[in-house]
């Protein structure tokens, strides 16, 4: 699991300007996205030391070239944004993704099994993720869509994960309605405990955001605002 893990959860400081970008995956998950987009999104990474750029597999290879030698590592999704895919086909794309360059992975549950409080069919799809992750020296994290949810389904995700050998839990996908809250993050936190990783991710726009959603206990934020964050602007992006 993720040694960060343990490094910010539940600080009573959160981060300030200057050290905030260390939490943020710079995200471009945008279906019309052009290369011309992610590499610009690569170079804004680089130049304010973000964690990770977070982008479609399409463009990981793309993005690993660009961020080589920068620190910044390169994050895909699986499964995005619907989760509603087959065990071994987001197992395929994993490990792709991983081929590709990608230190990290973020994967959809399967949703329609957390609203039945199906553990057994979750902990069996992302465990299948994780081992292959993993196999490739690289981090899985796991979305398991808040707003679809109820809180006895996030935590049943959240255990599941855990069970699983996922290294973080995520709030969100930032295209199913919803985003993150600090009361979701509380509860994720309270769920998985310190060793495992919580990102926010889906409407956070400033810093203050972010320092809420560090509070509480994520160790990662995932936003398409990331230098209005750092500059402690108010940023207007949907995810």
């Amino acid at each position: 699991m993720s040694n960060e893990a343990t490094v910010h959860a539940g600080t009573a400081h959160p981060a300030g300007p200057a050290d905030i970008a260390s939490y943020i995956d710079h995200t471009l998950l945008k279906p019309e996205a052009s290369e011309a987009d992610v590499l610009k999104v690569c170079a804004e990474a680089a130049e304010y030391r973000f964690k990770s750029v977070c982008v479609n597999p399409l463009w990981v290879k793309t993005v690993t070239t660009a961020l080589r030698g920068s620190g910044v590592l390169t994050c895909s999704v699986v499964g995005f944004p619907l989760g509603a895919t087959p065990t071994d086909v987001k197992s395929f794309e994993a490990r792709g993704a991983v081929l590709d360059g990608a230190a990290e992975v973020d994967m959809v549950i399967n949703i329609a099994a957390a609203r039945a409080n199906d553990k057994g069919a979750l902990v069996e799809d992302i465990a299948a993720v994780a081992e292959t992750v993993h196999a490739g020296g690289a981090i899985l994290k796991v979305i398991i869509e808040t707003a679809l949810l109820t809180d006895e389904q996030k935590v049943l995700a959240c255990q599941a994960a855990v069970e699983a050998g996922a290294d973080f839990v995520k709030t969100s996908t930032g295209f199913n309605g919803g985003g993150a809250t600090v009361e979701d993050v509380a509860l994720m936190r309270r769920t998985v405990g310190p060793e495992v990783g919580v990102k926010a991710s889906g409407g956070v726009r400033s810093l203050a955001d972010a320092q809420a959603m560090i509070a509480a206990g994520a160790t990662r934020i995932g936003a398409s605002s990331g230098i209005a964050i750092v500059k402690g602007e108010q940023g207007s992006a949907a995810y």
